[in-house]
């Protein structure tokens, strides 16, 4: 008999094709990380439950009979021993994802690694005559470069299960489209620093010290030379103007080249941000060459941007730019769909940009999995901020982290552009009184609430507000304004929420900052006399707090923390004091830097991989989006999810017309009878009913209060 793997009309691919296919391609994935024995094996083992004789039935006649043909191949490996059970948890989950280990009492039917070796499954031992399965005689990693074995075989697990299920992809993909896979790799790491140096040569020639442009070209030339290093842990500490965007790339791409990698990540807390940065790229490198991957970017409503979405399932781009949810996330989770990229990361430069925002709740895992990415998979590390946080004390072994910028401290005294003044505890009157008296002032607060109080205080001619209470598309049109008004000279003060504090160019004559973590008022402080065309005893931050206290979901720590820095006299702007911040903060948090205990899911080589998986969430908000329908091209939108359902793509882009509220808010407006559900086929999806409750000044009002229903 022909065993077959695929068919398509009246072509046929042979199960020895697929498998020696995948095998090929899996092999040279883990190539990357020195263990293309172990790709080629896994990837040769992962269909064998094929030749069963039910799944060739199934497959010749077109049937849907279920048959379990993911068991067989670990099944071989349970039976073989020595370590070829560690391929177990790969083969077993392919389709379904890597399982938990589960107990010795799960029966057969159970979804763990436990049940899978008690299962029933048909007879597959014609694979025999086909395939010849590889003797593994090396080991997964050297030991002697992990502190914890456990945790780094699950990491190995990890990164082969990826090589894996993108191998099985990608042969299955090559076969039903005939070869044809409309996929494009972009231009060589080579090609792109060459562009880069053309793009830079102009700015090297800068022998000035003293000038902005000439400290930016030191900085530059400084990462340039480093990176001709080895691969390693690498911090870019550099202070608000110093160009470290160009620099970190350059960094990146001298240094991928040097080593050999294969590609350049970033990893970027805010969307604006990436927005920001993913133009620069591509302005310099070329569209073909980056990739941004995040919930914003819509690949799937051209044909002409098709490379780019087959190229977000597995980062097969030179330059990938994403988000700290996107890459933590899939680093930790179980499905092959959110895995099949992680071998990609392997080899490659990965640039922390805001590393100060490294999820503090998950901060141990982190730390945990970039180490092993440096110690483990050839990958090179960069922590590049402003606000540079205190790691050293995470790392689960003594590492020497290289700084990349020249004369950190003496950099920070030049970059200086503003004074701070503690005006300590205020009244919103007080408050008010001041801003009243501004030309061009930003006050940033921190709830959506206090913003929309004191917009409503003293709002008039040239005063704005901005907050998450407008859908993105109104902010925007109303950043335009600011601008423009901020370039004339014209009055502008603007009342915010931290939304503004980062990825946001803005420039004032002055800021007032409701007391938060020293992070997030550094942040706000950039956006006074951004340019520096002022003198910095002019260009005056103003930190405050108010009378009354109030409730700040998940910043309670960062506040306190800041307070009783402000309350020794510390200067929360020096990197002394930026580092105090930080060790302070990370000691009272504690264990909750391990909030749900991931780490710990992982030890005697019974690993929970489907349970952290779903545990495993950065943004746990528990949120419901509004739709506001005050635009044509909104409703149409709504019509078209209304008629023809709704897909990826017109989320995206409806998403430009929506806010997202809190449960709370959420259930005050829903029980005034203000929302209305959408769609029954939408979880949490609404359209805002009560028009008036929506303003071009703020947004959707946050004054409803709960018992506002009228019975009719």
């Amino acid at each position: 008999m022909e065993y077959l793997a695929h068919t398509d009309k009246n072509r046929t691919q042979t199960m020895k094709e697929h498998l020696y296919g995948t095998a090929e391609l899996a092999g040279k994935f883990a190539g990357r990380f020195g263990k293309e024995e172990w790709g080629y094996c896994c990837g040769l083992l992962h269909d064998i439950g094929k030749y069963s004789e039910a799944f060739q039935d199934k497959i010749r006649n077109n049937s849907d009979r279920i048959v379990d043909h993911s068991t067989a191949g670990a099944r071989v490996c349970e039976e073989k021993g020595g370590v070829y059970p560690f391929l177990e948890y790969c083969i077993a989950g392919h389709h379904a994802g890597l399982p938990d280990y589960g107990s010795s009492s799960d029966a057969g039917n159970a979804p763990t690694l436990s049940g899978r070796r008690k299962k029933k499954i048909e007879d597959y031992s014609a694979y025999k005559d086909e395939i010849q399965i590889p003797e593994l005689k090396t080991v997964p990693f050297d030991s002697g470069k992990t502190s914890d074995p456990d945790y780094s075989l699950s990491v190995f697990i990890r990164m082969l299960f990826s090589c894996l299920v993108d191998a099985d992809f990608l042969d299955t993909e090559r076969f039903m489209k005939a070869g044809d896979t409309g996929r494009e790799a972009g231009e060589s790491l080579e090609k792109l620093l060459r562009k880069l140096e053309t793009h830079i040569e102009g700015w090297l020639s800068n022998q000035e010290t003293e000038t902005v442009n000439g400290r930016r070209t030191e900085i530059l030339k400084k990462c340039l030379e480093c990176g001709k290093m080895e691969r390693g842990m690498f911090q870019l500490t550099v202070p608000t103007g110093g160009g470290k965007t160009v620099a970190s790339l350059a960094f990146a791409l001298r240094h991928a080249v040097q080593n050999s990698m294969d590609r350049v990540i970033y990893v970027i807390p805010y969307t604006s941000i990436i927005e920001q940065n993913a133009e620069v790229f591509r302005k310099i490198l070329g569209e073909q060459n980056v990739l941004e991957n995040h919930y914003n970017v819509d690949y799937e409503s051209s044909e002409e941007l098709k490379p780019m979405q087959l190229a977000a399932e597995n980062w097969d781009k030179p330059v990938i730019v994403t988000t700290n949810v996107q890459f933590f996330e899939s680093l930790y989770a179980n499905k092959s769909s959110r895995c099949r990229k992680l071998h990609n990361i392997a080899n490659s430069v990965i640039i922390f940009d805001e590393a100060q925002m490294l999820p503090p709740d998950y901060l141990k895992p982190c730390i945990a999995m970039m180490e092993e990415l440096v110690d483990l998979y050839r990958s090179s590390i960069v922590l590049c901020t402003a606000t540079q946080p205190a790691l050293n004390s995470f790392f689960r072994k003594s590492r020497q982290v290289t700084e990349l910028c020249p004369r950190v401290e003496e950099q920070f005294r030049f970059f200086e552009r503003v004074t701070y003044q503690n005006l300590g505890t205020i009244s919103e009157d007080d408050l008010v009184g001041s801003l009243q008296k501004e030309i061009q002032a930003l006050c940033i607060v921190n709830t959506k609430k206090r913003a929309q109080k004191l917009y409503r205080s003293i709002k008039g001619e040239g005063v704005f507000h901005l907050s998450t209470t407008m859908y993105p598309k109104h902010r925007r049109k109303v950043l335009g304004m600011i601008r423009e008004r901020l370039r004339k000279g014209e009055k502008c003060v603007l009342i915010s929420t931290s939304l503004v504090e980062a990825g946001v160019d803005l420039d004032f004559q002055s800021v007032y900052r409701q007391l938060a973590g020293v992070d997030s008022m550094i942040q706000a402080a950039g956006r006074c006399n951004r340019e520096g065309k002022r003198e910095v005893r002019d260009s005056k931050v103003f930190l405050f707090q108010f009378e009354e206290k109030e409730n700040v979901p998940g910043q309670r720590l960062q506040i306190d923390v800041a307070k009783l820095l402000l309350s020794e006299g510390e200067d929360i702007s020096s990197l002394d004091g930026i580092e105090k911040y930080f060790q302070w903060l990370y000691r009272f948090r504690g264990e909750s830097l391990d909030k749900k205990k991931i780490l710990q899911e992982f030890q005697d080589k019974q690993y929970n991989f489907a349970k952290v998986g779903k545990e495993f969430k950065l943004i746990e908000e528990d949120t419901k989006t509004i739709f506001v329908g005050r635009e044509p091209d909104a409703e149409e939108l709504l019509q078209q999810i209304r008629c023809q359902g709704y897909t990826k793509s017109t989320m995206r882009k409806i998403g430009q017309y929506c806010v997202q509220l809190y449960e709370n808010e959420f259930e005050k407006m829903r029980g005034a009878g203000m929302v209305s559900p959408v769609s029954g086929d939408i979880e949490d999806f609404y359209e805002l009913v009560e028009k008036d409750q929506y303003s071009d000044e703020m947004g959707l009002k946050m004054d409803v209060e709960s018992g506002m229903a009228v019975i009719m």
